[in-house]
């Protein structure tokens, strides 16, 4: 499968959001972080702005909830007509619940986890959500460094999903650029959330196309080696 770009908006012209949304509709979603000043320490914006959003993307929003309470208030971010709603492991009081509840209300349901959490607070559930999130860096504030010593979570979860015939993507996010992507994607991500490599440069729907090109070499080039060594 042909790797997913959902570029993030934190790295885009809030002044000039919809010209900003307008330069990525080559990439498959746009990645909307929402955070509450609580659960992270830092603030963007709420259901309203997620609405507008909405209204004038050129490509689907995949909705990252950063925030406390999560059960209350991510199905209200579903019916906004996200295509995916987000929530974290540490923060969801009933995880299995509000995925199904998102799902009810037409948006995939994902579950994310921080760099220091084990996926074995999610493992057990897998089959109840569209996608998995493995943050690559402490969640908050974007243009961070890529954290490598989070890819062994990325591989495990890559391996459980092949065991199992399950069919969630696994998405990274924090640090993805054109030196980071091809590791994550090796690892065996198939979504990758990209801010300031899509939106710092002149033209983000080629940073898209090469970003979308080095995790397909990568990950051919990783199934090819493991073919080698299943000789």
């Amino acid at each position: 499968m042909t790797a997913r770009i959902h570029p993030s908006i934190l790295s885009a012209d809030f002044v000039n959001m919809e010209a900003a949304l307008s330069t990525i509709a080559t990439a498959d979603a746009v990645h909307v972080d929402v955070m509450d000043n609580h659960f992270v320490p830092n603030l963007t914006f709420g259901l309203q702005m997620v609405g507008r959003i909405q209204d004038v993307s050129p490509v689907p929003l995949d909705v990252h909830l950063m925030i406390d309470d999560p059960d209350r208030w991510a199905p209200e971010y579903a019916t906004t007509g996200a295509a995916g709603v987000t929530f974290h492991a540490e923060a969801a009081a009933d995880a299995v619940e509000l995925a199904r509840e998102l799902r009810a209300r037409g948006a995939r349901a994902g579950i994310s986890i921080k760099p220091g959490t084990p996926i074995e607070s999610v493992v057990d559930d897998l089959a109840e959500f569209d996608l998995v999130l493995v943050m690559t860096v402490e969640p908050g504030f974007g243009g961070q460094a890529f954290m490598e010593e989070t890819m062994p979570k990325v591989r495990s979860l890559a391996h459980i999903r092949e065991r199992r015939g399950l069919t969630f993507d696994l998405q990274v996010d924090g640090g993805i650029s054109t030196e980071t992507i091809g590791t994550a994607a090796a690892a065996g991500a198939d979504v990758f959330v990209a801010g300031s490599a899509v939106f710092g440069g002149a033209d983000p729907a080629d940073r898209i196309t090469e970003l979308r090109r080095l995790a397909d070499a990568a990950r051919a080039e990783a199934e090819r080696s493991a073919g080698r060594l299943g000789e």
